[in-house]
């Protein structure tokens, strides 16, 4: 008989129980931080609290929220598409080049999410068929894809669109609810299920924590990140149809700069940027936050420059914060 009476044991001071883990989980952080903005936005102008003004700050949010979803997957896979913002202005581009040849509302829809499925899949062949970094990959691409719009357009623009085509970016599916928010709201609970509810998704974070191990237990890693660039794009195409709905128009610098605020609302809302960690929760919170803080400065009248200076140095502080916590944490040790 072996004894273990003088095993050295280490008893923890305090054990966390879910109910204490979860209250100091990073989404509910992110709820407090988003009731505290939505009271200083109040107190800040007059005008926030009106139902209207509260319908337009969700316009400031939906469409980057929407293809921060699908790419919050992707980077929870260890992968990322910086190309996002072109394929909408590619996207908007095809569906301005239909327009010009007589093409209804339904083939415009079409078109536009049709263009955007495609460019994922180009992204996809690239980054998992021949191996190139998805990085390097999606940085050509962003400029290839504008760069077939500037081409096409120029300092042109695509307008006259038809009545019908207007509801998707400036409809209300009740009162002050818009079209797009409902949309965002569905896509929300469809990604939370395809993340935390699915056989899929438990190999999304698998591969994104050790893809060897991950193919040694069966996974396809490469199907997996072939299908995750090709749900960006396609969430991007849908982006595309909504934003070129609400301008009611096509340019090429349309979504210029979008690629960097969809990452930064996919980091903040807790996704790690190295792959294997994060949740949909979080990405929808966070697509909140960023919508009232731009929504609230907007309302003071501050430049677009400041907001800019202000996401860039929120996605450094954000990346930043858990690296200085762990430095900390292995110092304290």
């Amino acid at each position: 008989m072996t004894d273990t009476t003088h095993e050295a044991r280490h008893i923890p001071d305090r054990i966390d129980t879910p109910l204490r883990a979860a209250i100091f989980s990073w989404p509910v952080l992110l709820l407090v931080v988003a009731i505290a903005l939505f009271v200083l936005n109040s107190f800040a102008s007059p005008y926030f609290l009106s139902p209207w003004s509260l319908s337009d700050a969700t316009f400031n949010f939906t469409e980057k929220a929407i293809i921060a979803l699908a790419m919050a997957l992707l980077i929870i896979s260890g992968e990322i598409d910086l190309s996002v913002a072109s394929i909408i202005a590619l996207a908007s581009t095809m569906m301005g080049l239909a327009l010009q040849l007589g093409v209804g509302t339904p083939g415009l829809v079409a078109i536009g999410i049709v263009t955007g499925l495609f460019c994922g899949v180009f992204n996809g062949f690239l980054v998992t068929r021949l191996g190139l970094p998805s990085i390097v990959v999606t940085i050509g691409t962003m400029s290839f894809f504008r760069g077939i719009s500037f081409i096409v357009l120029g300092d042109q623009a695509f307008k006259g669109y038809p009545a019908s085509f207007d509801f998707f970016g400036q409809g209300y599916v009740w009162w002050v609810v818009s079209f797009e928010f409902v949309l965002f709201l569905v896509c929300a609970v469809i990604y939370y299920v395809l993340l935390h509810r699915t056989n899929f998704g438990r190999h999304v974070f698998v591969i994104g924590n050790n893809p060897m191990a991950a193919r040694f237990s069966g996974v396809r890693v490469e199907r997996v990140k072939f299908f995750l660039f090709c749900l960006t794009g396609l969430m991007s195409g849908i982006a595309a149809v909504l934003l070129t709905s609400r301008l009611a128009s096509t340019r090429p610098s349309i979504a210029l700069g979008w690629e960097l605020e969809v990452v930064t609302m996919v980091v903040l809302g807790g996704v790690s940027i190295l792959g294997g960690s994060g949740s949909i929760q979080g990405v929808v919170l966070a697509a909140f936050i960023m919508g009232l803080v731009t929504f609230g400065l907007g309302l003071l009248n501050v430049p677009g420059i400041v907001m800019s200076i202000f996401i860039g140095t929120l996605l450094i502080f954000v990346i930043a914060l858990p690296i200085v916590f762990r430095m900390l944490r292995e110092r304290r040790s």
